[in-house]
């Protein structure tokens, strides 16, 4: 294999030069992520396009419907229908998957697992489409494409190579967080019952009154957390590589119906300018005495599917179905994924995905001026499609689901605000030290293994220089073992 030259600079796909790859245009400093941003279009639209038919990231995956109930009154932080009174119940899908494999991967292998919550609301569908961390690797969408195709097959290859991996992870400081996360206890969970969920991304919360907060969801396991080491993960990927899904369907079938504790982070709009860090940053969390957790329900799931394909394959989730209370934050990471879940869907599945039973409403009825595409079902009938009409069709509200955002200053590629305490080291170093003597000692072994398959010292050693920044003893320790492993 011959070594990849520069021989120009890097363009788009019609050849035009790239002025900045590492972060996306937005509306001033901070502001919200633009549509005219050609280069993060293209990227995350052709990503989407990449495999065919299964999903490019999650594809491995398993669902069960539940139930949420509300058990706070949560109404002078927002107007959301489904959480307007203590008791009122929910009807709800649950996706789990893994991240980085294929369609017939194991599910006992070491990755984040995603946690997608729709809600079937009488609002219509809202979609918490969160995993079991509640960080990220990166903090900016068009770095999506570039990190998921370092978790990937090489292109050459044809396998996952460790000096994609690290190369990237020790070229982007802010993953350091996540990675010490992945590669410590909880990065191989023992069932997907036994874990927590996060949204992971700052959401906006919206009241009667029109007041904004922002909030951060956190699922808590009632069954508790139980996690796999690497050695017993791997036996168990070999002996079945549907532990987890099984495991899933199993204890529903049996009555065992697993639930999750819901709680939430709230932050009063005005924290956010002068918060110690970025709270849109996805690669940190905020410190619970800084914003305690509240409890505001219970999710149960009760009922397995009846096909797989038909209700988890097809079932499609994206952070863009909010309803009235509920809406975005500036996270560039989520701004960008508002785009690419709903266009990945409208390719992978076909724009009449919302029409399959596990998509559609459950608790309203959709009224669109869609028309027409693959599988269209013929369910307007003769009715105009197109607004305004004066034949009875839908009609606008007048009313926003969220409020908007006040921007100012320049339309260009630029990093997000930085704040007093903005670091990408700290809360990494925070979670080492959170770490007893034992975790540790896994936590270092695991990474050290998989640190010494890179066949480049400078690789080796960039990623390793990332963990001491965040505690220097956490860097010898993995410096040494490293050492040991590579002779």
């Amino acid at each position: 294999m011959t070594e990849q030259t520069a021989t120009g600079p890097l363009t788009t796909e019609a050849g035009a030069p790239v002025a900045d790859n590492q972060n996306s245009e937005t509306a001033g400093r901070g502001g919200p992520v633009l549509v005219q941003d050609q280069l993060l279009i293209e990227k995350l639209a052709r990503f989407n396009r990449e495999r065919i038919p299964e999903r490019v990231v999650h594809a491995r995956g398993a669902g069960a419907y539940g139930t949420f109930t509300v058990t706070a009154d949560v109404t002078r932080w927002t107007r959301a229908k489904f959480l307007s009174e203590v008791g009122k119940e929910t009807e709800t899908f649950l996706r789990f998957s893994t991240v980085a494999g294929n369609l017939g991967s194991a599910d006992a292998v070491r990755d984040p697992r995603g946690f997608a919550l729709k809600f079937y609301t009488e609002d219509g569908n809202y979609d918490l489409v969160g995993n079991n961390t509640p960080v990220f690797f990166i903090k900016d969408a068009i770095k999506f494409p570039d990190f998921i195709h370092t978790q990937k097959r090489d292109p050459y290859t044809g396998s996952q190579e460790a000096d994609n991996v690290w190369d990237f992870w020790g070229l982007s400081p802010e993953s350091t967080h996540q990675v010490t996360w992945l590669f410590g206890d909880r990065g191989i969970p023992a069932s997907y019952r036994h874990m927590h969920g996060f949204g992971s991304h700052t959401f906006q919360w919206t009241n009667e009154a029109g007041e904004v907060f922002w909030v951060k969801y956190h699922f808590k396991t009632d069954q508790g957390i139980k996690n796999l080491t690497q050695a017993e993960a791997d036996e168990l990927a070999g002996k079945d590589p549907d532990s987890h899904q099984r495991d899933l369907r199993e204890s529903i079938e049996r009555g065992d119906f697993p639930s999750w504790t819901v709680k939430v982070q709230i932050m009063p709009e005005a924290d956010a300018a002068n918060y110690r860090f970025n709270p849109f940053d996805l690669t940190k969390v905020w410190p619970h005495e800084d914003y305690p957790l509240i409890e505001i329900g219970k999710l149960e799931l009760n009922r397995n599917p009846e096909n797989v394909f038909a209700e988890v394959e097809q079932s499609i989730f994206s952070p863009h179905h909010f309803v009235p209370g509920i809406g975005p934050s500036p996270d560039k990471m989520l701004q960008g994924r508002l785009f690419g879940y709903g266009d990945a869907h409208r390719y992978r599945v076909g724009i009449n995905a919302d029409h399959l039973p596990v998509n559609r409403p459950h608790a309203t009825e959709a009224r669109t001026h869609g028309r027409d595409g693959f599988l269209y079902d013929g369910r307007h009938g003769g009715a105009k499609n197109y607004e305004p009409n004066s034949f009875g069709g839908p009609v606008e509200t007048g009313r926003a689901l969220w409020q908007p955002a006040t921007v100012s200053g320049t339309t260009q590629e630029s990093e997000a605000p930085s704040h007093a305490e903005d670091n990408d080291f700290v809360q990494a170093g925070d979670l080492y030290r959170l770490m007893s003597e034992d975790e540790k000692g896994r936590l270092v072994d695991n990474l050290a293994g998989f640190i010494a398959d890179v066949s480049r010292e400078d690789i080796a050693e960039r990623a390793i220089n990332n963990f001491r920044q965040a505690d220097a003893d956490f860097g010898k320790r993995l410096e040494t073992a490293v050492q040991a492993l590579r002779g």
